[in-house]
């Protein structure tokens, strides 16, 4: 037994050509993280915005509720820097699960996870946008179209492969943290006098436990995005474990330093929410004045909440591909391009988000109450699965590791609680309604795959392949040069080949003078004339092929090719009606024969291949 290799296998391994289209932990921020380093520009805006209906007392608690949220981004962080770890084939939230919970859980998770991508790519387009059009109101009537063109770009960057996606956005977020840094720097070293609200903090009842338990849930949309580099570990450069892990310890010591430096200089010139300003261009204004670098922050501040997208499709069609290969999407999901890019998963990530875009009119507050729902069920399950890993596991240190995650999981539990809660009537039902639908949808390919693949036999070893006697079935309606190289190809198919000539009871002189016509051509060929009343021409073909007492049947279709595609609506379409009929009711391998009438009349040049079956 001799195997024969392909020239392409033979020059490289399979992996070593799209090495370079991977990310490098530099490239791995830019590609990865901009979710989250973009979630600085609302999400202790959106701490403060629930502690301000308390007045001065509730504002005294920002700080001490971003260190409870700081606190858990380490949770988060470590317990990711694991799963990084145990999970080299990405996965995150949805292979923890899946190990150590069960399928059904591992559905959730991967579920909540492209919920959350979903949302992530919506809600930075719609949030970047709002950021331009506050600076340039002419835009606002083209909000929709705006969304749509920042969308577009995103996609057809990370169409071109990931690498190129993350050298694109490696400069923007450079300057975007380097000034937030600023400002959070010159903001603490300027000789303001702090606003004292110590004594407003010691008041908790006057704030209330479920006003800030709000104001936590809020601000931890500043956390998604957290783990996209866990679920991309394979679009790293080898050593892709090591690199994904200082991705990720980046991505959090950075994170928890902007959280905490913003939400301190909150605290510092008492910053309340106000209309037409946001949080931070406010925090902006007081540390840095009206000048140049002001509007350095806001510009940077715009680009990064646009391009934070590029987290989601970085991290989508890499878990769109683990669900694919668990046969719980399909297949195609886990179809590479030339340049080591899942192209589907991108294509679905950026049709839904415009389906969403296109709803919401562009509207962020529209899409934000949605967003951080998900991402919370996921880490949830992320961390229980990591809590029964450790226990089965039992490394050194276990016990503390298996503590840390199980405090973790209640946090993210508490939070995804309180976050549905709250947004239940502004739109979370809708997540809390298309989670479970997901996940159904879900189970049922993986069950439809699971049928196919019984069928299949798949996991057995077949019988030794015999040849069995074949017939090859061509319809036919005129002696033409079509005609011809149809019986000629059925001829290399078939043991018996049979021309199939379909007409009316009416038309009797016309099929007489067919068959006379195919008498004189004398092909060699059975001719089998059938008649219908009702002029169709599958019915009386399924009932031959059901009588025929060959076990084993091809049908050939000969179709004509047009040279232009606008010719197509000159054609009758019955090949492609009769196609789906016989794949639809028989077990018939049917053949789609395309003739094509480009070149010179009368040359001889063959059909095209022979079709898809």
């Amino acid at each position: 037994m001799s195997i024969v290799k392909s020239p392409a296998t033979s020059k490289e391994p399979p992996d070593s050509g799209g090495e370079r289209h991977r990310l490098t932990v530099t490239g791995g921020l830019a590609a990865l993280s901009l979710d989250a380093m973009a979630s600085v520009a609302y999400g202790p805006e959106a701490i403060v915005l629930v502690l301000a209906v308390a007045g001065g007392a509730g504002l005294g608690f920002t700080i001490p509720v971003t260190l409870t949220i700081a606190a858990l981004l380490g949770v988060l962080t470590f317990s990711y820097r694991q799963v990084i770890a145990a999970f080299p084939a990405g996965g995150g939230a949805y292979g923890v699960a899946k190990a150590y919970l069960g399928r059904r859980a591992g559905l959730v998770a991967g579920a909540s996870l492209v919920i959350d991508y979903v949302l992530n790519v919506a809600v930075s387009v719609a949030a970047g946008v709002a950021a331009l059009t506050s600076a340039f109101p002419e835009l606002l009537p083209y909000t929709v179209w705006v969304c749509l063109a920042v969308l577009a770009l995103v996609t057809a960057v990370n169409l071109r492969g990931i690498a190129h996606s993350a050298r694109a956005f490696i400069v923007p977020t450079a300057v975007y943290v380097g000034a937030i840094l600023l400002v959070i720097v010159v903001g603490l070293v300027r000789s303001e006098p702090a606003v004292d609200l110590q004594h407003q903090v010691s008041n908790l009842e006057t704030v209330g436990v479920l006003l800030l338990l709000k104001a936590f849930a809020n601000g931890c949309a500043s956390l998604t995005g957290v783990e996209a580099i866990a679920n991309a570990v394979p679009s790293f450069k080898k050593p892709r474990v090591r690199r994904a892990q200082h991705a990720e310890v980046a991505l959090g010591g950075l994170l928890a330093v902007m959280l905490l430096g913003i939400a301190a200089l909150i605290e510092k010139f008492a910053i309340v929410p106000a209309d037409g300003g946001t949080v931070l261009a406010q925090v902006t204004r007081a540390s840095l004045g009206d000048g140049p670098l002001f509007y350095l922050v806001q510009f940077a501040t715009v680009v990064l909440l646009a391009l934070a997208a590029n987290t989601s499709f970085g991290g989508l069609p890499v878990l769109a591909q683990l669900l694919a290969r668990d046969n719980n999407l399909p297949h195609f999901f886990a179809l590479r391009a030339d340049r080591q890019v899942h192209r589907y998963g991108i294509l679905f990530l950026a049709v839904t988000s415009a389906v969403l875009l296109v709803v919401a009119r562009g509207e962020m507050n529209l899409l934000v109450p949605l967003f951080a729902i998900g991402v919370f069920v996921g880490f949830t399950l992320s961390q229980v699965g990591m809590v029964r890993h450790w226990l089965a596991d039992r490394p050194a240190g276990w016990r503390w590791r298996a503590a840390l995650n199980g405090f973790g999981a209640l946090l993210t539990f508490v939070a995804a609680v309180v976050v549905t809660v709250s947004k239940f009537s502004e739109g979370g039902w809708l997540i809390v309604v298309a989670l479970p639908l997901l996940v159904t949808g879900m189970g049922w390919i993986n069950r439809s795959y699971a049928r196919i693949g019984e069928r299949l036999e798949l996991g057995k070893t077949p019988m030794p392949p015999r040849p069995r006697r074949s017939l090859a079935v061509v319809p036919v309606h005129a002696v033409t040069r079509l005609t011809r190289d149809a019986l000629s190809a059925a001829l290399s198919l078939g043991d018996r080949v049979v021309a199939v000539n379909v007409t009316h009871p009416e038309d009797e002189r016309q099929a007489r003078a067919f068959v006379e016509e195919w008498d004189r051509w004398d092909p060699g060929v059975e001719l089998v004339q059938l008649f219908d009343a009702h002029r169709r021409l599958d019915v009386p073909l399924l009932t031959y092929l059901a009588q025929v007492p060959e076990p084993h049947v091809f049908v050939l279709i000969a179709e004509v090719e047009p040279e232009h595609a606008w010719q197509r609506m000159l054609q009758n379409q019955r090949g492609a009606v009769l196609a789906r009929t016989l794949r639809r009711r028989t077990d018939a391998v049917v053949c789609r024969m395309r003739f094509r009438v480009s070149g010179e009349a009368g040359s001889d040049r063959r059909p095209a291949a022979l079709g898809s079956i």
